[in-house]
């Protein structure tokens, strides 16, 4: 079927008590893992591309590979730009196809993160293309966006509450506790900042570097509100990992498919595997 928006999937999701997966698509074989996971589970499910994607495969490739995948299946897909920290990329994805763009202007002053935000949803709402904002810095590193542990802030709630009301955004990605990349140890997530947030504003709640956050926490952040839960380091350390298993049995193989084919099934599992704790399977 054709892609659809993030925030039809996320709608459904908040009504029902499930989180959608947003999984980072970086080459075909991830594009392809992620929509096997999706038919075998019956889940409808969200492929973003970061800076770093977009930079190593090509907007036309990533845009293209997920048109495909998303066509010739049963299941609905969104494409979303992940963490588009630049105005005119954003408005490029849109023009690419993108069913949803993340702006990330967690950087900017609040007055200036409005003031983009709302820049972006005037251009976007017209053409029925999602729009998802951060409040809040979410520590580590994905891509091109770093922030250091030091500098992660907390989301505050009152200013959750007055740039939804400011903007009208519909998803906001929020900072309690999670970071992008691997955990140096249990992550300590602020479940009663969420709980407030989500009572102040009633829009789904996006969850980002969720990849390590333990399974249980992730499903109570889901009953507070959390409707689209983001994971990409996991994908890469199942991927990468069975490539390595693959060498080191076979160091003599040539045939990248017999390294990459591997590579993909394990994807594939732990992305099936996520979308089992996130409730989103047998919603189709």
């Amino acid at each position: 079927m054709p892609l659809v928006g993030v925030d039809v999937l996320l709608q459904q999701a908040q009504q029902e008590g499930y989180a959608v997966g947003a999984f980072n698509a970086n080459n075909m074989e991830i594009v392809q893992a992620i929509i096997q996971a999706a038919e075998a589970e019956k889940s409808p499910v969200i492929m973003q591309a970061s800076q770093g994607a977009i930079k190593y495969a090509g907007l036309e490739f990533i845009t293209g590979m997920v048109k495909i995948a998303a066509e010739n299946s049963p299941v609905p897909v969104a494409l979303h730009l992940d963490h588009g920290t630049d105005f005119n990329q954003v408005i490029r994805c849109i023009r690419s196809g993108f069913t949803s763009v993340m702006f990330d202007g967690s950087k900017l002053s609040l007055k200036d993160n409005i003031a983009t935000t709302r820049k972006i949803l005037e251009i976007a709402n017209p053409i029925g293309v999602s729009v998802e904002a951060e409040l809040g810095k979410i520590g580590g590193t994905e891509d091109e966006v770093h922030v250091e542990t030091r500098e992660a802030a907390f989301t505050d709630p009152e200013e959750a509450r007055y740039f939804v009301e400011q903007t009208g955004i519909k998803s906001l990605a929020i900072a309690i506790g999670t970071a992008h990349g691997q955990y140096k140890g249990e992550p300590r997530l602020d479940f009663e900042r969420l709980a407030t947030i989500k009572r102040l504003v009633n829009i789904p709640i996006v969850l980002h570097g969720s990849s390590g956050v333990p399974d249980e926490a992730v499903r109570k952040a889901i009953s507070l509100g959390v409707c689209k839960v983001n994971i990409d380091t996991n994908i890469r350390e199942a991927f990468v990992g069975a490539i390595r298993a693959v060498v080191q049995a076979r160091p003599k193989e040539i045939d990248p498919r017999q390294i990459l084919g591997p590579a993909r099934d394990a994807a594939v599992a732990i992305i099936r595997e996520k979308m089992r704790v996130f409730g989103s399977s047998g919603r189709i």
